[in-house]
């Protein structure tokens, strides 16, 4: 929807020079090629590069309360916002826009740092309160809309939505976290908590961060996570009932803008449930569009095909090459770190061409994450009950063994790939999730390391990520474990980074 900026200084309320918030938003101007403003105050400065979808007249930004006492802004969108306004009217609170963004202040000045619990939707807002000389910054649960920020040497904190918005600050010093580097050759991304820029972190998903003149930086505070370890006790056609109910609200409340929405779809489940549901709540046929390819065995336009007659949707289509390499240097420039899956393509090229006709569009992205739909789940299952009856002292010494000798055949049938099989069947389950979702196991990435660069890793190793969450994880079963950790480094760090990236390249919510 947006992009955000900023400067606070933590020390001493010195001047912010409003060109450097500038800087930081010509940096990214395709999040908001519908307006833009700054707003400075002693020590503060705050940047906003709108997207409009709501109350396209009046909810420019940065937003102040009448006594200019908060000041907001604010990227994304909170879905709930007309219910969480209507009790703020009733407490008294008088609105002067028709935006989500000013129920963040209402809310705020009512209920405090509490009022993040109210909304609903995907966001990353940063929060001044002049009386209490402090910035709230805040991320939405799942991580859907990113927040990076850095301390800098003149004691100010610089914020922004993305890591070019900071780089464009003089003061950033531009050196490689070798760590992050090691996550990028493990996973093929940067997860969430790394930043190939040493110095630069991103707010974690479901985390604030308040900071305060005079104080120090503090750690940031998780004000949610998701919890596998309760199920409920209903019946299969009363947790069928209750899914469809979900689902339908939250399709339509996605649905609330003031600007042209459509949505992706490919055929599958996913896609073709939220377009299913969206005909249901639309009096007019729904912008679909999905993305081919130009060969037969990679294509999947007809399974889209089929959908979109069933529900009657406008539907276009367009077909692409897989090897679009074209498209490298521009989507390098939209991820700023290192991203190796191949999906950015079709991903950009579908974003392009809803943005011909719309400005919102509905996906399935996700959905793989919530019920576990990915194949290594079912994988990580199988392997846990074979880990589960044959000891450890028997099982680590025997499938150690055969892996380490069993050839390593690609080109053979998957029946006969074993060797990766072994070996995870010879550690633990934790870790051999963490290879199932890597793309360069970590021998291969120590005989790439030179020794120089392996002593400065002091040993740090990618997949502990995954393995310490997996143990930590709130969950019953080896399911529950893998999907938790998904949620937490998968879910954000790929596959929700890939669809902003992507979306807001081509300015498309």
């Amino acid at each position: 929807m947006c992009g955000i900026a900023g400067i606070f200084h933590l020390e001493t309320a010195k001047p912010v020079d409003p060109a450097r918030v500038r800087a930081m938003l010509d940096a990214m101007p395709h999040r908001g090629p519908d307006g833009s403003g700054i707003w400075t105050a002693p020590g503060v400065g705050l940047g906003h590069l709108r997207l409009s979808i709501i109350d396209l007249e009046s909810g420019a930004q940065p937003m102040l309360t009448d006594d200019e006492a908060l000041a907001v802004v604010f990227n994304g969108e909170i879905y709930n916002f007309a219910e969480v306004r209507a009790e703020l009217e009733a407490k008294g609170h008088v609105f002067r826009t028709h935006s989500d963004t000013e129920v963040i202040l209402h809310g705020y000045r009512q209920w405090g740092e509490e009022c993040v619990h109210r909304f609903n939707g995907m966001f990353a807002f940063a929060l001044f309160d002049a009386r209490a000389q402090s910035l709230w910054l805040v991320r939405d649960r799942l991580g859907v809309k990113p927040l990076h920020y850095a301390l800098l040497s003149d004691g100010s904190l610089i914020f922004g939505s993305e890591l070019k918005s900071l780089l464009a600050h003089p003061l950033l010093r531009r050196a490689p976290d070798l760590s992050a580097l090691e996550d990028y050759m493990a996973y093929g991304y940067v997860p969430d908590d790394a930043c190939l820029v040493a110095g630069v972190r991103k707010l974690g998903a479901g985390e604030t961060l308040r900071l305060v003149r005079g104080r120090p930086l503090p750690q940031p505070h998780r004000y949610w996570d998701v919890s596998f370890a309760d199920r409920t006790k209903s019946s299969p056609q009363e947790l069928e009932e209750e899914l469809v109910a979900l689902m339908r609200q939250a399709v339509r409340s996605r649905m609330v803008a003031d600007v042209p929405l459509g949505a992706f779809l490919s055929g599958g489940v996913d896609s073709s449930s939220v377009v299913a549901l969206m005909a249901e709540a639309s009096s007019q046929a729904v912008k679909t569009c999905t993305i081919g390819f130009d060969v037969a065995a990679l294509d999947e336009t007809a399974y889209a095909d089929r959908i979109a007659r069933r529900f009657a949707t406008d539907h276009r289509s367009r077909i692409v090459s897989p090897d679009d390499y074209g498209l490298i240097d521009r989507l390098a420039f939209h991820f700023d770190e290192p991203f190796a899956d191949a999906s950015a393509l079709p991903t950009f090229r579908v974003c392009e061409l809803a943005r011909e006709q719309v400005t919102v569009a509905l996906s399935g992205d996700g959905a793989d994450e919530a019920f576990a739909g990915y194949r290594r789940h079912r994988f990580q299952m199988q392997g846990e009950r074979i880990r589960g009856l044959i000891p450890a002292s028997i099982r680590e010494p025997l499938f150690g063994t055969l892996g380490k000798y069993y050839p390593k055949a690609d080109w053979a049938p998957r029946a006969l790939r074993a060797k990766s099989t072994f070996l995870e069947l010879a550690g633990g389950g934790g870790e051999a999730y963490a290879a199932s979702v890597g793309v360069t196991p970590h021998a291969l990435r120590q005989r790439l390391f030179t020794q120089e660069v392996k002593g400065r890793l002091g040993g740090y190793r990618a997949e502990d990520r995954y393995v310490k969450a997996m143990a930590n994880a709130p969950a019953r079963d080896a399911l529950d474990r893998a999907q938790y950790a998904d949620i937490k480094y998968w879910l954000p760090g790929d596959i929700l980074t890939k669809t902003d990236r992507m979306s807001m390249a081509v300015s498309l919510e």
